[in-house]
């Protein structure tokens, strides 16, 4: 139970100290390294409370999506690659700081819940033992919020479609594709038939 107290305020302080660090770094790189190590931590949080699946969730899902960020902040930024190559030994200890972070929030959340901490105490409520968390949290999704589930998807569409909608812009000289043509277009208005004479080149 002491090691669990640990593992939970150690990974609540890094947490929040990762998280004010996000919004205080001056560098966007360093942000992004604080953000995903806020991730990492609230992770092991989750796993502490018996959520694997959230914590899994919350590293594939957001840590990937970030990556993918970083990738579109640093082409939209115009980043001066023969600088960053050169600054790289000033960042290397900053890199492997945050990564000997995180492979020591794996290693205190692992022997936390190997000796039955905070999961054991704060199981989730299944139907049967047998049952993992991800098909407990999918057949209460799919059944008693099946609707909201619904809903939250249309939301999210509606916002694609409308950020789609907001960023396209109309050019002049730019052949597009008109739907409505081609679906009306018959073999009367789609083809021209021309009578050739023997021995005789065409053209218009």
């Amino acid at each position: 139970m002491a090691l669990q107290a640990i593992a939970f305020y150690l990974l609540a302080a890094v947490t929040l100290s990762a998280g004010l660090a996000v919004i205080g770094a001056r560098n966007p790189v360093h942000s992004v390294l604080f953000l995903i190590l806020t991730f990492f931590s609230a992770a092991g949080l989750f796993v502490l409370l018996g959520a694997e699946f959230l914590a899994m969730l919350l590293v594939v899902v957001y840590v990937g999506a970030v990556a993918v960020l970083f990738l579109f902040v640093v082409m939209m930024l115009d980043v001066d690659f023969s600088a960053l190559r050169a600054g790289f030994a000033r960042y290397l200890p900053i890199g492997l700081g945050v990564a000997a972070v995180l492979v020591w929030e794996m290693i205190v959340v692992a022997v936390a819940v190997a000796q039955k901490g905070a999961a054991a105490g704060n199981a989730p409520l299944v139907p049967n033992h047998d049952m993992s968390n991800a098909e407990a949290i999918g057949r209460v999704l799919y059944t008693d919020y099946i609707y909201f589930f619904q809903a939250a998807g249309l939301v999210l569409l509606v916002a694609m479609i409308g950020a789609i909608v907001l960023t396209l812009r109309h050019r002049k000289g730019v052949r597009k594709q008109n739907i409505a043509d081609q679906v009306a277009r018959t073999p009367a208005t789609g083809m021209h038939v021309v009578q050739i004479k023997s021995g005789e080149g065409w053209s218009e």
